[in-house]
């Protein structure tokens, strides 16, 4: 049985395919096999990874019909021999060092379930604004906790970046088809289910960005469908129980998600806004508090939480200072969401 086993799911990927292969070629840890599910492609993909399969008796090559990512990530898993599952996309670019070090810290820590590592997006020249920011947010979270507290402001983990054990990728249902991103869903359920979060500090994943990246074509990975998760294990997690939420955040980020909430059942309550064209008057007939309102608020409240629904950058390290200085406690009292 190998150390570890790469998923990765391939669709019309001839162009890129080759540079990553010759990554993962190129691993100091050589005891792996490469599960490559070629998802329907329609160009040389399938030849590609035939004649690779070839040369190298390392890569087991499955074939299916065009059935979406999801359905291909679950058939390579079916197909995985090892303990230890490492997720690698047909056009990103693996370190030399980057399984070795996944597997030794795997083996090191019995408690961690998924390790994950920092990224770097690439080419330089095609890598947007927003993606930039996105990446220098992910790769700052390193730790467990840094992960578990900004897990519902977006997805904290490359996919691609990721080795996972595969006992516990097992028990939480493989991947699932819920509409909306299949590696923050896993991310999330994970989450739920207590499973120990880990990044390693080195860049050892170049990120492709372009303008064919399933996240910038795929509705699933849409902002609209990220709010509908978020606010779906929201309520199967820190808001169960609870008999009092308030959202910090009248603006179009707190607006949508609050629909998603309120149709979820949320005892949303009241929302905060530091605007004061907002604070007196309503949103979904319910009262729009000033900050200094919070305490008060709290007080009254039976079982409260709050949640921070503010996307403008710097925005919720703002939040995060006021509610920390009236005695809440992040991943506790409150939740940043945006």
């Amino acid at each position: 049985m190998p150390a570890v086993s790469v998923l990765m799911p391939c669709f019309n990927a001839a162009e890129t395919l080759p540079a990553a292969l010759e990554s993962l070629a190129g691993q100091t840890l050589s005891d792996f096999e490469l599960v490559a599910v070629d998802d329907g492609s329609m160009d040389g993909t399938v030849e590609t990874l035939e004649k690779w399969a070839t040369g190298d008796g390392r890569l087991q090559l499955v074939r299916q019909p065009h059935r979406g990512i999801v359905n291909a990530l679950n058939a390579g898993l079916a197909a995985c021999q090892a303990e230890y599952i490492a997720r690698m996309d047909a056009d990103d670019l693996a370190a030399p060092q980057r399984l070795g070090r996944q597997v030794d810290f795997l083996d090191q820590h019995p408690e961690v379930g998924v390790i994950g590592c920092r990224v770097r997006g690439y080419p330089p020249g095609e890598v947007r604004k927003g993606f930039a920011i996105y990446l220098e947010w992910q790769n700052a979270l390193i730790s467990d906790e840094e992960i578990r507290r900004e897990i519902f402001v977006e997805s904290p983990l490359a996919h691609p970046s990721v080795m996972m054990r595969r006992k516990i990728l097992r028990e939480v249902g493989g991947y699932q088809e819920n509409g909306w991103a299949e590696d923050y869903d896993l991310w999330l359920r994970f989450y739920l289910a207590g499973i120990k979060f880990a990044k390693l500090p080195e860049v050892l994943l170049d990120w492709r960005e372009s303008a064919e990246r399933l996240t910038r074509q795929d509705s699933r990975y849409s902002l609209e469908n990220f709010l509908r998760a978020k606010a779906y294990y929201l309520m199967k997690g820190p808001l169960q129980g609870r008999g009092s939420v308030l959202l910090w955040g009248a603006g179009m980020i707190g607006r949508r998600l609050s629909k998603h909430l309120l149709r979820l059942g949320s005892p949303l309550s009241a929302f905060v806004d530091v605007d004061p064209g907002k604070i007196g008057s309503t949103k979904r007939g319910l009262p729009i508090l000033p900050a200094e309102g919070v305490p008060g608020w709290w007080q009254e409240a039976v079982n409260p939480v709050v949640l921070a629904a503010v996307g403008a950058r710097g925005a919720r390290q703002q939040i995060r200072q006021y509610l920390n200085a009236i005695g809440l406690q992040e991943g506790r009292d409150w939740w940043g969401v945006a």
